[in-house]
């Protein structure tokens, strides 16, 4: 009989109050890199009601109108009306952005660009999707940019930005079967009745989302309070950084605890992770491992990895010390190669900022190539 478990994965739309802010911080880095590819950026938001906090460190030879950025961010998102407590035009806003640490900048600045920070970094990837990724974290991400995109084409104009969404999938025998459990919480405006909206996603979010995965048993959490008016930053505050799980890999892979959005390549919190999924990736689209983890680690300054590890989980078709050798070989490791390679110095990074930074095959996003993956079939 084959062994049966159900795994559970989250995602949110880009109106939650912690996508609000992970995007206006990723604006403003790509504004940045956009004058200057050699800007060094590290810029965080707290947003609540109709107040908006943006902090950090900034050296760059640009100059960039940081209040404009923030609220064309906020228009794209979908916040214009006003009595909703954070409109793009009525929101105050608040900058304090001074320039790096000298500190921290001279072990940046060296003839050879070191790591921004230490740290430890990891990549996952899986066969169990197209996407190398892992199911309920390609789901729950596919749930909510449909809410998403219902709401901006009109098809439910009732609903407003701010959302969630959770996917429960069931294995067995290490296949993806079934989806138990399915739960949305999607913003809306106050006249629609709850039973309109529960049909109304059922029928334009999660049936064309989840098609056959979904069967007579499934159980359907649709607004389980019965009411979501009031939301996004002024509902409840948000912060860059705080959806770092929904971020990777829904809880399926380990994470070293660093936020992305905001942070130039030079900080390895993002670049090295960038680097460890692009590596697993190749791993297992060679077909040498189902599963497969990259863990790699840096010391502030120093441009070599600490250490490197790659873990497929009893899976691999040859030694792991064999994929570890050729990955080392293959792959740029340090924070210059990892930059040149992945093409990191361009302003491509408020598309990562909501709806997943992995398994989504953006032409800008290089760490998703597999064109290496010959290379461990030799």
């Amino acid at each position: 009989m084959q062994s049966r478990h159900v795994f559970t994965s989250e995602s949110v739309t880009e109106g939650h109050p912690d996508k609000v802010c992970d995007q206006i911080s990723d604006a403003i880095l790509d504004a940045y890199l956009a004058k200057d590819p050699y800007s060094r950026v590290a810029v965080e938001c707290l947003a609540t009601h109709n107040y908006l906090v943006i902090a950090g460190e900034v050296s760059s030879n640009a100059s960039c109108d940081i209040n404009a950025i923030a609220r064309n961010t906020i228009k794209q998102i979908g916040y214009t009306t006003q009595g909703t407590g954070f409109d793009a035009q009525k929101v105050q806003i608040e900058v304090q952005l001074h320039e790096q640490s000298r500190d921290i900048a001279q072990g940046v600045l060296q003839k050879e660009l070191g790591a921004g920070d230490q740290g430890m970094m990891f990549g996952y990837a899986c066969d169990e999707t197209p996407e190398f990724m892992p199911a309920a974290i390609v789901l729950a991400h596919k749930l909510t940019e449909q809410l998403t995109k219902v709401r901006k084409n009109k098809q439910l104009p009732f609903l407003l930005p701010d959302g969630k969404s959770q996917v429960t999938v069931e294995y067995a025998g290490g296949k993806v079967m079934r989806v138990p459990a399915v739960v949305i919480a999607a913003q809306h405006e106050e006249q629609v009745s709850l039973e309109k909206l529960q049909e109304a996603i059922k029928e334009f979010v999660i049936s064309p989302v989840l098609g056959s995965l979904i069967d007579r048993k499934t159980l359907f959490y649709i607004n389980a309070t019965g009411r979501f008016v009031h939301g996004g930053p002024s509902a409840d505050t948000g912060l860059t950084g705080r959806k770092i799980i929904s971020d990777t890999y829904g809880g399926a892979g380990r994470h070293g605890g660093g936020a992305f959005s905001g942070k130039d390549a030079t900080k390895m919190d993002r670049s090295g992770a960038y680097a460890a999924r692009h590596i697993a990736k190749n791993i297992v689209a060679a077909g040498v491992a189902k599963r497969c983890e990259v863990q790699l680690s840096y010391a502030i300054g120093v441009s070599k990895p600490v250490s490197v590890f790659v873990d497929c989980f009893g899976t691999a078709i040859i030694p792991e010390e064999k994929i570890s050798k050729i990955m080392q070989n293959a792959f740029a490791l340090t924070p210059q190669g990892i930059i040149d390679e992945l093409e990191l110095r361009t302003p491509i990074f408020q598309k990562t900022a909501a709806y997943g930074h992995f398994g989504r095959e953006l032409p800008e996003f290089k760490w998703e190539n597999v064109k290496k993956k010959e290379l461990f079939l030799m």
